[in-house]
């Protein structure tokens, strides 16, 4: 079984697809579905689904939703239902989607993100670049876009998104090391539209702007920012973006040799 939170949610057995069109039983399969193999207590099931106001009835219409799914998955699924129990299994007081990670999207796009990452700390920045751009590819839209999301799969798509576009940050930066620079304007000015409040994407526009022979609208991109920052937050760039902005205006060396320091992402 195939399953993908990385847009729409899917699950799959031989292309056919395993999911009810209703929203709650999508509901419970996506948030057993961002925890693979993990109990998911039935107490934060009720909540995913009806928030701090269930109804006397929650636990009976959770159990009704689960074998609904059963049901469908015990159609599709070789071994009938009993695969789809054991698939779709029942644990003290919770469930868990037992599949294997390399099924789940999610995770495949996790591993991708690490390996990319090692990669970048030893400098391999091609094989960076690959494992990277890899990762994103795996994305068809919003997390479960087409879910029902309450509290506790809210979190979850957070969580997805922000490792995104963190992904897509690092992605950036190794292709900067390889010389893209140019290749990269049009994306970071749509990014930088988009996250307007966003140093580290600033930072790497200004820097491909820079090496793109376009100085005065590197230095145009800081003064954005720091507008934006100012005017919404009322708080001055971080001092490694000033630091850039200053080697812009003196044309230092630093910007045209290898990947700027100043790009790094802070530390945790």
């Amino acid at each position: 079984m195939d399953v993908r939170l990385l847009g729409a949610l899917e699950a799959t057995e031989g292309g056919s697809s395993l999911l009810p069109t209703a929203g709650k039983p999508r509901q419970v399969f996506g948030l057993l579905a961002v925890h693979p193999g993990q109990l998911v207590p039935v107490t934060a099931l009720i909540e995913e689904l009806w928030g701090d106001d269930p109804p006397r009835s929650a636990q009976s219409t959770l159990q009704t939703y689960v074998l609904h799914l059963r049901k469908l998955l015990g159609a599709a699924l070789s071994g009938g239902p009993e695969a789809a129990k054991r698939v779709l299994a029942t644990r003290y007081n919770g469930y868990l989607l037992d599949v294997p990670a390399e099924t789940v999207d999610a995770l495949t796009f996790e591993r991708r993100s690490s390996r990319g990452r090692l990669a970048m700390e030893v400098g391999d920045w091609p094989q960076a670049a690959r494992e990277l751009s890899g990762a994103l590819e795996l994305w068809r839209g919003r997390a479960l876009a087409d879910v029902p999301i309450g509290s506790r799969l809210s979190v979850e798509v957070t969580r997805l998104e922000q490792s995104r576009l963190s992904v897509l940050e690092d992605r950036i930066e190794s292709d900067l090391a390889l010389g893209r620079h140019q290749a990269l304007l049009g994306e970071l000015a749509a990014l930088t539209a988009r996250h307007p409040l966003h140093e580290r994407l600033c930072a790497q526009y200004m820097l491909a702007l820079y090496r793109s022979g376009q100085q005065w609208r590197a230095l145009e991109a800081f003064a954005v920012l720091r507008r934006v920052l100012v005017d919404e937050l009322g708080v001055e760039p971080s001092p490694r973006l000033r630091e850039l902005q200053r080697a812009v205006l003196d044309s230092s060396r630093e910007l045209e040799g290898g990947l700027a320091p100043l790009l790094a992402a802070p530390a945790a």
